[in-house]
């Protein structure tokens, strides 16, 4: 007849602690990195092995005994990622395993990555080491690696007055009253808007102001996905419009059509605030909107 197995629980147990000494060469790099230090050492063929061993594992002769120090930067050259870390591991978040290469040294470290996602770690990224508030000389002093700062985040922002003067300042005293004007060169008859007081074709001084109509043509256009206080929508169009009797076009809004409708050739007409509202500024027009004319074949 078979019988049970029989089964004995074994408990292999060091209630004051597992001592072992270390020996002069891992002693060395563990004293040193309760100074924050990371050594290796040089082997008789000039290789530095991190962490140091007392004989090359690749020729088996004895090390040199010259330490050197290294890193503490370095790169990785392979790793794993763990989705889901253990009790006893390094990190209570996700991490990567990872050989590590340090600056100066000949062979790779085993460490552990945080700081980063499975989508940013790769083979050939910089890490620098997170050092315990209190290093007691263990491979644990370096709490893990870190990337490399590559960039930051910071907020801007600029304060700044603007002082309009000569022809911007008339320009804008126009829009102000709902005009929009330009200036008319005198050599090549072509009608700049915003006013100007030269030419930038013939350089010819401009003393003849035009009053333009606030219709146009749009010539070209882009469709913008990113939020704008001053956009009616997301998305929403900037564009450049020619206006009626002008030679070159500004810079503007489209509103009052979706994104997807607006096209070269386009008639458009400025859509202004209300009259008390206004002011010196391009903020009198909240943007052009189509006029429903047929559109206008472009050059």
């Amino acid at each position: 007849m078979p019988s049970d197995p029989l089964v004995a629980q074994h408990v292999l147990e060091f209630p004051g602690g597992y001592t072992r000494t270390t020996g002069p060469v891992i002693g060395r790099f563990l004293s040193e990195l309760r100074a924050r230090r990371i050594v290796g050492v040089r082997t008789a063929e000039g290789k530095v092995l991190v962490p140091p061993l007392e004989y090359d594992p690749a020729t088996g002769e004895p090390v040199t005994g010259e330490y050197v120090e290294v890193g503490p930067a370095g790169t990785v050259t392979t790793w794993a990622w763990v989705h889901e870390p253990l009790d006893g591991h390094p990190l209570d978040q996700p991490f990567a395993w990872a050989l590590i290469e340090l600056d100066g040294a000949g062979t790779a470290l085993v460490h552990a990555v945080g700081g980063t996602d499975v989508k940013a770690m790769k083979a050939g990224i910089r890490v620098w080491p997170v050092w315990r508030d209190q290093p007691t000389g263990n491979i644990t002093d370096i709490s893990h690696f870190v990337p490399e700062v590559t960039q930051i985040v910071s907020d801007v922002r600029a304060e700044y007055r603007l002082q309009a003067g000569g022809a911007l300042r008339v320009f804008l005293e126009g829009v102000e009253r709902g005009v929009l004007l330009g200036g008319r060169c005198g050599t090549c008859a072509k009608v700049y808007v915003p006013y100007r007081l030269s030419c930038p074709e013939c350089g010819t001084g401009i003393t003849e102001t035009v009053e333009l109509p606030d219709t146009g043509t749009v010539t070209t256009f882009a469709i913008n996905n990113l939020p704008d206080p001053r956009a009616p929508q997301v998305p929403f169009v900037s564009a450049y419009i020619l206006l009626d009797n002008a030679d070159i076009p500004i810079i503007a809004l489209v509103g009052d059509v979706p994104a997807h409708q607006v096209r070269q050739g386009m008639r458009v007409r400025a859509v202004w605030v209300p009259e008390s509202e206004r002011t010196a500024s391009m903020a009198n027009i909240r943007w052009f909107a189509p006029t429903g004319e047929p559109d206008v074949e472009l050059p």
